[in-house]
């Protein structure tokens, strides 16, 4: 039987991503194998959850977790043409992507946007914008529709229970009990979260990040005081695979992001395994079958190392011009088939503005790229349609942000912090740390249309997951670890693209730093 400690921190983990687990799981819980970790159980029962739309945990779930997780390493590390079988089923020998016609609609791109000079005017507007679109999504949910404002909420009386949105402007965690100021445009409120008053909505204040929006239900015990019993953020609704515009037919496209072109850790030898595999000249039948099935490459940032991007680069880049750079990302990237369509948008490491929303890398410097007819340049974060399917590209600059923040968070858990942003309806909640944000006439980064893929990368680890009904997919890095990653603790799982197929939202990953999966 799991200790005590190991399975508390298992529950907290399935209050925290939205669900509720059933008595009948926890029994599960306490009676699997001592070599098993109850944490990773319960992450694999939720990836099921959330693909299936479910929003309770019970045994048999948790049970499958189990016998998944029980089966050795070797059978878990299978050989990539094994998993492509079971990703593709029969009928693969039909899908030739050449003889399909580029369906791309761009929904929303940042790079026409963007025009504010910063001042103190603008940064307000900017705020009121988010704290507007983020309480029209909270006020969608039956849990938070007759919510009041705060300036409201201060007028009922003592001893009531009230509902009120907010902005989270300050968090302060103490014994026992969490506080959170929360504001709108002409009030604020002391809100205190005790596992007493509310247990579960205690352990989601836990990771409450400021300036986050969310609706509060609480009794008002003086002045502006109140003492929290539940906690909601906007939230996506869960949505099962029938309710969401899939591709017609069989159509593939494939994720990758962080290059690092330029850098003398960029992996020239895995990623030119990558470009002849798409060429159909590398693998078994069956992946080369499949190569001249994907349509799409879409990158989320990082094409090039950059220059001055962190102290002490110079010693670690091969191709020290940021020009040569992007030539020389441009010549490698023109070697894919001539049917393969190409969505770029940037990363922290590109010539762009480092603050969020970052434009579309300018053509002076990327020029190349723009001179190829089949490649769409766009800007961080952008929304676009693949054959319908809404695909969120993001290159996930603020990981940094919530990594170093957010309890329960880190650098290995790209996935934890997708479900994070998810939850929050917002890509880069946090104002004045490592991410700088620019304020735009509306906040792009309100993540108001649920997608049916949200694609980021930045932290070069590899990662397929699901949340309520959407695909996750952080795509890993083509550069071995460097001395200045190996200093921030990331540990890099290059070398790796994430292959999914538009049609029914199944992703496998394929390994390219091994060579002997392509003989």
């Amino acid at each position: 039987m799991p200790s005590h400690e190991a399975l508390r921190e298992a529950v907290l983990h399935v209050i925290r991503a939205g669900y509720q687990l059933r008595p009948d799981a926890l029994s599960a819980l306490r009676e699997m194998p001592d070599e098993l970790d109850p944490l990773e159980v319960v992450k694999k029962a939720l990836e099921k959850a959330g693909e299936e739309g479910e929003a309770f945990i019970g045994r048999e779930a948790v049970e499958e977790a189990i016998n998944a997780l029980k089966r050795p390493a070797e059978q878990a590390c299978a050989l990539v043409d094994q998993r492509v079988d079971l990703l593709t089923g029969k009928g693969v020998r039909k899908l030739v992507a050449k003889e399909i016609e580029a369906d791309v609609k761009v929904l929303m791109d940042p790079t026409k946007e963007i025009g504010s000079e910063g001042g103190l005017g603008d940064f307000l507007n900017y705020f009121k914008d988010r704290f507007a679109r983020l309480s029209k999504l909270l006020k969608r949910r039956i849990d938070a529709r007759d919510a009041l404002s705060v300036s409201e909420a201060l007028r009922a009386r003592p001893n009531s229970e009230v509902k009120m949105i907010g902005m989270v402007r300050e968090k302060r965690e103490g014994e026992g009990k969490i506080i959170a100021i929360l504001e709108d445009e002409n009030a604020t409120a002391t809100v205190i979260f005790t596992p007493k008053a509310g247990r579960e909505a205690y352990e989601k204040a836990r990771v409450l990040m400021p300036d986050q929006v969310i609706c509060v239900r609480a009794v008002r015990v003086a002045k502006d005081l109140f003492a929290a019993k539940e906690l909601v953020a906007p939230d996506l609704p869960v949505r099962k695979t029938g309710e969401r515009e899939l591709a017609g037919g069989p159509v593939y496209a494939l994720f990758i992001s962080d290059l690092h072109f330029g850098s003398r850790a960029f992996m020239a030898e895995a990623f030119g395994r990558l470009i002849a595999w798409l060429n159909g000249r590398l693998g078994n039948g069956r992946l080369r079958e499949l190569a001249g099935a994907v349509k799409y490459v879409v990158i989320a940032g990082d094409l090039v190392d950059g220059i001055g991007v962190y102290p002490g680069q110079e010693r670690e880049l091969e191709v020290a011009d940021i020009y040569r750079q992007y030539e020389g990302v441009a010549t490698l990237l023109s070697e894919l088939p001539g049917h393969v369509e190409l969505i770029i948008s940037p990363g922290n490491h590109d010539a762009c503005r480092r603050a969020l929303p970052q434009p579309a890398v300018p053509k002076d410097y990327a020029g190349p790229l723009y001179e190829d007819g089949r490649t769409l340049m766009l800007g961080n974060p952008c929304l676009i349609a693949l054959h319908g399917v809404k695909v969120l590209v993001y290159h996930g600059n603020s990981f940094d942000d919530l990594a170093t923040t957010v309890p329960g968070m880190g650098f290995d858990r790209p996935l934890e912090m997708m479900k994070l942003m998810l939850w929050a309806r917002h890509l880069a909640p946090i104002y004045g740390l490592k991410t700088a944000l620019a304020p735009t006439a509306r906040d792009l980064l309100v993540v108001e249309e649920v997608p049916d893929i949200f694609h980021t990368g930045h932290i070069h680890v590899t990662a397929i997951g699901a949340y309520r009904g959407v695909l996750l997919v952080n795509s890993g890095a083509w550069q071995e670890q460097t001395a200045y990653q190996r200093v921030r603790g990331i540990v890099p799982k290059p070398g790796r693209a994430v292959l999914v197929d538009l049609a029914g939202l199944k992703a496998v990953e394929l390994n390219f730093t091994r060579p002997e999966l392509w003989s």
